[in-house]
């Protein structure tokens, strides 16, 4: 019993070494070691392992600590085992070359959403994926589409961060919001989260009605022109939304 509580520990931390590198930033032993909550012997014994296994590299001039090539492949397997990516992908490739506008699928994961696929039209490049990225929901379009569905609590229960000077951080704003956004289908967002881009998006269902995932279209705040195209982009974005849930055998009433 003592060494499998051992062995779990040893796991879990671990998974906190590998958890520090979520924001993308190389990192020193000691710097993980104090993210990670452990000493500086037990995270360097832990890079030492991961390295090993080609979960984590350093780097040999600075020493510094980053995600291994080897998590690519475990990545991109689990990616495509996800049925929502299996079934939105096409959808929302196609819908970003005709838009010329950016077009992501986000995953549910408690108070965030994943990204687990985005298209850049040629109206909207980017020069890195979101792919794997966590955003908040409340700061969003494709955050804010699925809040209709969580219950009064859980949506009291977040915090409200501010991003920008557009972000919502009123819980009564958001709940207005929310109301809204639940009448007519689909969400927008104008420099919400990242200056000078808007976005509009609508859930995803699965066969039982549950919301599991969101669709968005992005770009440029001059680009996507929500000012203006709010109601066709909406519509546009609602329509895909269905596609995807009927894919899940999802044929009722939206909400």
């Amino acid at each position: 019993m003592t060494n499998d509580r051992s062995t779990n520990q040893s796991v879990e931390k671990a998974v906190a070494v590998l958890k520090v590198f979520s924001d993308g930033m190389p990192r020193r032993v000691g710097d993980v070691a104090k993210a990670a909550g452990i000493t500086q012997s037990t995270a360097s014994r832990l890079l030492s392992t991961l390295e090993s296994s080609g979960l984590v590299e350093r780097d040999p001039m600075s020493s510094l600590y980053f995600l291994g090539d080897e998590l690519l492949t475990l990545a991109g397997v689990a990616i495509n085992q996800n049925p929502v990516h299996r079934i939105g992908r096409q959808i929302a490739q196609n819908l970003a070359a005709e838009l010329g506008l950016g077009v992501n699928i986000a995953i549910l994961r408690g108070a965030e959403l994943v990204y687990l696929c985005n298209f850049e039209g040629r109206l909207s490049p980017k020069s890195h994926t979101l792919t794997g990225q966590r955003v908040p929901v409340h700061a969003t379009s494709i955050g804010k589409s699925t809040l209709a569905s969580a219950s009064i609590a859980t949506r009291r229960a977040l915090t409200l961060t501010r991003y920008t000077e557009n972000t919502i951080t009123d819980p009564a704003e958001l709940e207005r919001e929310i109301a809204i956004i639940s009448k007519r289908g689909f969400a927008t967002e104008v420099e919400e989260f990242v200056l000078g881009r808007a976005s509009v998006a609508a859930p995803i269902f699965d066969r039982f009605g549950k919301i599991i995932a969101a669709i968005s279209i992005s770009g440029p705040r001059s680009a996507i022109d929500l000012e203006h195209r709010a109601g066709e982009l909406g519509r546009i974005v609602v329509e895909a939304g269905d596609r995807i849930s009927s894919g899940f055998g999802y044929h009722g009433p939206r909400g």
